[in-house]
Order: structure tokens, then sequence, then C-alpha cells
């Protein structure tokens, strides 16, 4: 399975520049699957529905949250009606939505995406490797899905790396979001897994994560109220990995970054 996974959109640009490349991303790279984490598309806080609406119609199969998920409250009821658009699944029990994506390609194919959120740093959820650990009692890698991947939203890279370990030869791909710069350990782990500690985001990289520089810079200078954090708008660089993995095992044959546009050096997948 051909898998194309994008990293934080952000903002106007980072939205508009994935929309407008699905397209031919999909064409080119011949993506059987293709995921977009889309938790900051709208303002840089969240996902309104005209906005999911718009990836889902250029081509994306799934998309992921994170901390962010319940910015903009209309996804709520959204989100209930939508299962290709999921958050993370360690959330309380009860939470709107689900932390699993089932998907079924046109040749009959099976994918698993799953949306976990890490506790280093970040919201004092339920345990993320729990969580994945129980979803694994019920699916199999190479069994009752081709592929299974995991967008692991979280801060610190010790626990992305901690989590993809611990689940290496189980899933087919790991990729950390949240931090939005892209890594550069694009690897395929001893047990078959394929690894990237964090996507990066697709926006401008002109900016401070995807933020307009002065406010968000003035913020660390004054530790005072400032003002309200703005997407910075100019041309974005679509960061993400593509994946290539073998049906019969669901494990990683190969794993490459791709960047595109902007301002980073260019990387584009050549299998």
């Amino acid at each position: 399975m051909r898998i194309l996974f994008l990293g934080d959109l952000v903002g106007r640009s980072g939205r508009e520049a994935a929309i407008a490349a699905l397209p031919e991303l999909r064409r080119r790279l011949r993506v059987d699957l293709a995921l977009v984490n889309a938790e900051n598309a709208s303002h840089g806080f969240g996902l309104a529905p005209d906005m999911a609406d718009a990836l889902f119609a250029a081509g994306a199969d799934v998309l992921t949250l994170g901390n962010h998920a319940w910015d903009r409250k209309e996804i709520i009821p959204y989100i209930a009606r939508t299962p290709r658009l999921i958050r993370p699944l360690n959330y309380a029990p009860g939470t709107p939505g689900a932390g699993v994506a089932e998907i079924a390609l046109t040749d009959g194919r099976r994918a698993l995406v799953l949306n976990l959120m890490g506790r280093l740093f970040m919201e004092l959820l339920d345990c993320p490797f729990r969580a994945t650990a129980d979803v694994l009692t019920r699916h199999r890698l190479g069994a009752t899905a081709q592929a299974i991947i995991a967008d692991f939203h979280a801060e610190a890279t010790s626990e992305k790396m901690a989590f993809a370990h611990s689940f290496d030869g189980k899933l087919s791909l790991v990729v950390g979001t949240h931090t939005h710069c892209p890594t550069a350990d694009d690897q395929i782990l001893p047990g078959g897994t394929a690894f990237q500690s964090d996507l990066g985001m697709c926006g401008d990289y002109d900016s401070v994560i995807g933020m307009a520089k002065a406010p968000a810079s003035a913020r660390f200078w004054r530790k005072l109220p400032a003002e309200k954090l703005q997407p910075a708008e100019g041309e974005a660089t679509l960061c993400g990995v593509f994946v290539e993995t073998d049906d019969a095992t669901g494990l990683a044959r190969a794993i490459a970054p791709l960047r595109q546009g902007g301002r980073l050096a260019p990387a584009m997948p050549d299998f």
C-alpha cells in the first residue's frame, strides 16, 4: 500500500496548499491512502466543517486532529457523523467522535488509522500506549488490515520514539505531529514499522511554527498578554512522509520525506 501523510495544516496558507496539491500528489505518487493532520487548519486553531469537506473533496481519505480538536465548536456534531475525521483515541469515554478510522480501498484492501495524543507536556489524557494496545487486540497487521497507521500527536520526541518502538512490528507507520518542525529521522525500525518523529507542518515557514513572527516573538520577550496569534500567510511548504508497505505483512518497504514549495529544501519520493 502506498501511503501519503501530510503534517499539521496551519491556517489558510497550509490548508489551501494542501487542497491544491493533493490531486497531483495522488496521481504522481500513485497514492492508495492519503492522510492529513488538520487540527490547525482554521486560523491556526481547530478545523471547521467546510474546510474538512474541501480536504476530503481534494483527495484526503482520513483527517486527524490533536489538542486543538474542539477549538471550533461546530466540529462536534460534524465529527459525530463523519467517521473519516478522527480525534485522539485516548480522550475519555463519551467524547464525541472516534479515535480510529477503518478504510476500505476500492480493491478490497483495508487500512486502520489511529490518532493518539501524548501526555508529556500535554493534557493529561488516558494512556495512549494502553489505548493502542487495546485496539491491537482486535486488529492484526497483515490479517484484519493490510496497513495500520498511527498519528501520535505529542510534544516530546522521547514519547513519540517510545511509542514507535513499543509497537514496532505491529504498526505499518508511526508519525509524530504537533511540533510543526520536520525531523530528519525517517526510518524503518528493526521490526518493520516506518517512523518519523515529526512530519512538520504545511504552512508558511517564515513564521514561528506557522504563526506571524512579531506577536509570537513578543510573547517571549515580555511574558505579558499580547495581540492574538494569527497564522502567517506567505507561501506554504507542504511537509509530510510517503511510505510503501507490503500487503502480505503490513510492514514498511520504504519511507521518504516529502517537502514541496515555500522555503524548505524540496524532497520528493522517487519510488
